[in-house]
């Protein structure tokens, strides 16, 4: 509780009333994709991925970067329902920071709440169009959905991105699948 109470305190500060602008990270993405991309083994594209959540994982100020840590950590934990109320303020303070999307999704993911990923993994695309990693996630919801062949083809994006995804093994589904 200390760090939600720390953060709601952060966001009640007037000097922190908005969210600075989110840095453009397009060419330190573009670079570590193609670096992937040429990677001789999936540990060395591990490596790179990590490097790329470097940059998606980094918030505009301490305040956002407070509130990330604080979901992530929550949703860690499985504190679920601590974890989404860290990414709703922090998407509310935040409103073009995709990670906070992505992770509002990745919860919702854990508590099976597949309608509620859907669309903040749609949102993280569009602030984000090369968030593998959201691209990936919204392929699992739709697999999870029942709707293996849209899921596919969206793992199927991120795969064009990123080869050594282990999500690439969903690829291999029978779309009439039940086995999941």
């Amino acid at each position: 509780m200390v760090r939600l109470s720390l953060a709601a305190l952060l966001l009640c500060s007037p000097a922190l009333a908005e969210c600075p602008p989110v840095p453009d990270i397009g060419t330190d993405i573009d670079g570590l994709i193609a670096m992937v991309q040429d990677a001789p083994n999936e540990g060395a594209a591990r490596v790179i991925s990590g490097r790329m959540w470097e940059f998606w994982a980094k918030a505009p100020d301490a305040r956002a970067q407070s509130l990330l840590d604080d979901g992530m950590a929550r949703r860690s934990s499985f504190d679920l329902a601590g974890a989404i109320a860290a990414f709703d303020l922090l998407i509310e303070y935040c409103p073009d920071y995709a990670e906070g999307y992505n992770q509002r999704a990745f919860a919702n993911f854990i508590r099976e709440d597949f309608a509620a990923a859907l669309p903040d993994l749609d949102r993280a695309i569009e602030l984000q169009p090369r968030h593998i990693p959201a691209m990936a996630g919204k392929g699992l919801t739709l697999i999870q959905m029942g709707r293996i062949r849209d899921g596919q083809v969206e793992i199927r994006r991120a795969v064009a991105l990123n080869p050594w995804l282990s999500e690439r093994f969903y690829l291999t589904l029978e779309p009439e699948s039940t086995d999941l």
